[in-house]
C-alpha cells in the first residue's frame, strides 16, 4: 500500500512538473524575440486633393521613420552607406504601426504615426552593408564651450559666447546627447580665465564636480585673423577622448555661421557616442544557460531581463525537464561582456560547465 501510494506521488509530481514546464514554455515564447526599434511621432501632412492617397502618406511616414531610426542607431559616416532603400524593404522590417492622431485642417491631411520595427531585421539589413549599429542610449553631458580669442589673448566663456547662447536652441529627437550647461558663474570664469596660458591641460575638474556629472565635454574654440581650432575633451567615466579640428579662413561672427558651427560639433559628439556603444552583429556566439524551476518568476524575469539587452541577438528554450529550463542565447560579444551585463542586473552563473548555470 506504502509503495503504491510513493508511486501515485511521483506520478502526481512528474505530471506536475511537466505542466509546469509547458505553462513556463508557452508563455515565456510569446514575445521570444528581441525588442523592437519604436519610433513615435512621425508627423505627416499632405493637401487633401482630388488624387489623394491615404496609403501613399503612410508610406512617406514609413520612410521618415526608418530614417530617423538610422540616425539614431548608425553613425554619420555609415549613414552615408544607405543612399537608397526600396520602399518593400523598409516595409518588410516594420512589426506594427500605429495611427496616433489625424485630422483635417484647412483641406489638409495631418497624419501622426508610430513604427516598430524588427530590430532582427534591422540589425540584418545592416549587417548586409557591413554596418554595426549602436545601442540608441541616451547619455547627459556637461558641456562647456570656451572661445579663445588668440589675437587678443582673450577667454571667452559666457557673456558674448554665441555658442554657449545658441547651443541647445535646435535639438533634435534622434540626438542621443543631452548637454547641461553650466550656470555663470564669476568665481568659475576667473578659475579658467586663471589658466589661460595651459588652458588645453586644464581639466576643468574644480568646475565639473559641482554638477555631480561623471561625463564632460569641454570644447576650446582657439581663433585668430587666419584659422580657427577647436579641441574638444571628451570625458565619459575614466576615459578622456581628444578630438582635433581645424578650419582654414573660419568665421563665427554671425548666427548662421554658429549655428552651422553647432552641427557640426554636435555631430562628431553624436558619432564618438555611437561609437561607444557599436554592437558587433558580426559575432554571434552562442551560450548554454539552465535555469531551475522553481519558481515561475524567475524564468519570467530572466526572459524580460534577456528581451532587454541589445547585444542579445536572440534566445530560446530548447528543452525543459522536471528541474530545468535550458536556453541557447546568441550574444553580439564576448562571454565576459555578457557575464558583466548580467552581474549588473544581480544575476549569478555557475560557469564551470558547458551549460552555465544560473545561481
Amino acid at each position: 500500500m506504502i509503495i503504491k501510494i510513493k508511486k501515485f506521488y511521483l506520478k502526481f509530481l512528474y505530471i506536475f512538473f511537466i505542466i509546469l514546464s509547458l505553462n513556463i514554455f508557452f508563455f515565456s515564447t510569446e514575445k521570444i524575440e528581441a525588442k523592437s526599434f519604436d519610433i513615435e511621432n512621425i508627423d505627416i501632412s499632405r493637401p487633401f486633393e482630388i488624387n489623394f492617397n491615404k496609403n501613399e502618406v503612410i508610406d512617406e511616414g514609413f520612410e521618415k521613420a526608418f530614417f530617423e531610426l538610422i540616425s539614431l542607431i548608425v553613425t554619420s559616416f555609415d549613414k552615408k552607406k544607405i543612399k537608397k532603400i526600396k520602399l518593400n524593404e523598409i516595409k518588410g522590417m516594420i512589426e506594427s504601426f500605429s495611427i496616433n492622431e489625424e485630422k483635417f485642417i484647412d483641406e489638409v491631411y495631418y497624419v501622426k504615426l508610430g513604427v516598430s520595427f524588427n530590430k532582427k531585421k534591422i540589425f540584418k539589413y545592416l549587417e548586409k552593408k557591413n554596418i554595426f549599429p549602436s545601442i540608441p542610449k541616451k547619455k547627459k553631458f556637461l558641456f562647456i564651450p570656451v572661445i579663445i580669442d588668440e589675437s587678443k589673448k582673450d577667454l571667452i566663456v559666457f557673456e558674448n559666447n554665441k555658442v554657449f547662447d545658441n547651443w541647445n536652441l535646435n535639438l533634435e529627437n534622434n540626438h542621443l546627447i543631452e548637454y547641461i550647461l553650466p550656470t555663470e558663474d564669476l568665481e568659475d570664469i576667473n578659475k579658467i580665465k586663471e589658466n589661460y596660458e595651459n588652458i588645453e591641460q586644464y581639466d576643468f575638474k574644480e568646475i565639473i564636480s559641482k554638477y555631480n556629472l561623471d561625463d564632460s565635454i569641454i570644447a576650446l574654440i582657439f581663433k585668430n585673423e587666419k584659422e580657427m581650432r577647436i579641441l574638444s575633451r571628451i570625458t565619459n567615466g575614466e576615459n578622456v577622448i581628444l578630438k582635433n579640428q581645424s578650419y582654414e579662413d573660419k568665421s563665427i561672427s554671425s548666427d548662421l555661421q554658429i549655428n552651422d558651427l553647432i552641427e557640426n560639433l554636435k555631430l562628431m559628439y553624436e558619432d564618438y557616442w555611437k561609437q561607444v556603444n557599436q554592437i558587433n552583429t558580426s559575432i554571434k556566439f552562442p551560450l548554454k544557460i539552465k535555469v531551475g524551476n522553481k519558481k515561475k518568476d524567475i524564468i519570467l524575469n530572466f526572459e524580460k531581463n534577456l528581451r532587454d539587452i541589445d547585444l542579445i541577438y536572440d534566445f530560446y528554450i530548447t528543452k525543459f525537464d522536471k528541474d530545468y529550463t535550458y536556453y541557447q542565447v546568441i550574444f553580439n560579444g564576448s562571454p565576459n561582456i555578457f557575464l558583466k551585463i548580467m552581474d549588473e542586473k544581480n544575476y549569478i552563473f555557475d560557469t564551470q560547465n558547458k551549460i552555465w548555470s544560473l545561481e
